[in-house]
Order: structure tokens, then C-alpha cells, then sequence
């Protein structure tokens, strides 16, 4: 039987191998390139993820692979590896330190483990099903308790919100006590951390969320879609995610009073 802390072990390797190549390009003069999508890549990203698959294709040959930056292979498999090398690549071209990798392990369709690593920082959160959620080993928990009110509510950036989505999302801004921008990834480690409440975001695809989806999990918050639904892969392209259910569940009702 696969077990969970030789996967969690696994994946510790992978961000080990990534971060190096990636913090080997950080704020280096690098080409960008830009995609289909008009969104932004660079060399880092695909040496990083190329570097990821090789291991696995070592390690777990059985395993599916769905990665931005190579598509998707076997995923009629029972585990699957989801994989952004570089969340946050506008961050990461800037020169921000608040980029990461994130790594997420499914079974039977649904995240039971995912890590995010900020190799620029050194902070590296994990955590899944039966897998206690850390940051550099020491167990993090959300924060739980406080009214919308006087909640903190983060996002990557007011521009994902697009048409109707930026009338739904102004109607939860105008209910916290503090609307933030800016963090990517690096926004659900703060979730889990207690510093911040609620992220909500928009335009996105699975590789973007189902990482921090495990992590949040297992650190005692709550993940889904805006209409509330359990998120895998393709799921949707915006999710909601919240330490505390109380503020989750008046979210998704406040973005769907339409």
C-alpha cells in the first residue's frame, strides 16, 4: 500500500530539484516568452518542470502527470501528479521573492497532498490527507472565529476578475475589513498561517489550485469552487478558500446572490 509520508517524502525531493534550477535563473536577465494565452513563461519554468517529470517517470512510472507547461500523461491513473514549476511567474520575472512551485499528488481524482515551495524565501509548506500541514516542518492551523467584518481577504490581483466575476467579487470586498492584492501562491501559506482569512481568485486553472486545495485542508480550512463545489482536475477556474467554514459558506452565498 502507497503511503502518504513516502509520498510526502517524494515530493519533498521534487521541490528540492526544482528550486535549485529555478533560484538558478531569479533575477537573472531571462527571455520570456509568451504563450498561446498571451500569459508569460520562461526557460526556469520548463527546465523545472522537465526536471520534476524525469523523477517521477523514475520513481513512479505507474503515475499520471498533468503540468502547465507539458501537458498531461496517463491520467487514467490512480495517482497523478499536478505541477506548476513557477506559480507566479510575473513575480518571479520582477524579481519578487513571492513565487513558487507547486507540487500536488491526487488520488482517484481528488488532492490528498500538496506542497508549495517559495525557494527564494526557503519556506516550503506541506500537508494532505493524514499529513498534518507545515511550514519548514512546524505544524501551521488557520485562523477560525472572526466575522466577515473583520476578516482579511486576499487576491493576486483585481484583473482575474473579469465581467460579472468583478461584481461578484466587490460585493465580499465591501464586507471585509481588509481587501489585499498581490502573493499568488504564497497567498494560502499565509491562509494557513492565520495571517490572512479568505482568498478568492478567478481565472485560473487546476495547477494553480490544487496544491494549496490538500494544503489548506490539512491545515483545518476549506476549499472550492465559487458555487461551493469539490475541486480536481478542470474542475472550474475560480475557487474560494477560507480558514474558517462559517466565512467560506457566507462567501459562496454573497458570490452567488445573483
Amino acid at each position: 500500500m502507497d503511503d502518504i509520508n513516502d509520498f510526502a517524502a517524494f515530493g519533498e525531493k521534487l521541490a528540492d530539484a526544482s528550486g535549485e534550477i529555478v533560484l538558478s535563473y531569479w533575477r537573472s536577465q531571462l527571455e520570456v516568452i509568451r504563450k498561446s494565452d498571451e500569459s508569460p513563461v520562461t526557460r526556469a519554468d520548463r527546465e523545472a518542470e522537465k526536471k520534476i517529470r524525469e523523477l517521477i517517470e523514475t520513481e513512479y512510472p505507474h503515475h499520471g502527470i498533468s503540468g502547465e507547461e507539458f501537458g498531461n500523461v496517463r491520467l487514467d491513473a490512480e495517482y497523478i501528479w499536478s505541477l506548476d514549476p513557477i506559480d507566479g511567474t510575473k513575480a518571479f520575472i520582477s524579481g519578487s521573492p513571492l513565487f513558487g512551485t507547486l507540487i500536488a499528488l491526487l488520488k482517484n481524482g481528488a488532492p490528498i497532498m500538496g506542497i508549495i515551495n517559495i525557494p527564494a524565501t526557503g519556506e516550503r509548506w506541506i500537508g494532505g490527507k493524514d499529513l498534518p500541514a507545515n511550514l519548514n516542518g512546524v505544524e501551521v492551523r488557520v485562523r477560525k472565529g472572526l466575522a466577515l467584518s473583520e476578516a482579511t481577504l486576499a487576491s493576486t490581483s483585481p484583473k482575474m476578475f473579469l465581467g460579472k466575476d468583478a461584481e461578484r467579487i466587490q460585493r465580499v470586498q465591501d464586507k471585509v475589513k481588509l481587501p489585499i492584492f498581490g502573493g499568488d501562491c504564497y497567498l494560502y501559506g499565509m491562509l494557513t498561517l492565520g495571517t490572512i482569512d479568505l482568498v478568492i481568485e478567478a481565472s485560473m486553472s487546476d495547477y494553480d489550485y490544487l496544491a494549496p486545495t490538500a494544503m489548506v485542508h490539512a491545515a483545518g480550512g476549506v476549499v472550492t469552487g465559487w458555487a461551493g463545489e469539490q475541486l480536481g482536475l478542470g474542475t472550474t477556474d475560480k475557487i474560494v478558500a477560507a480558514g474558517d467554514p462559517k466565512l467560506h459558506a457566507e462567501v459562496i452565498k454573497l458570490l452567488n446572490n445573483d
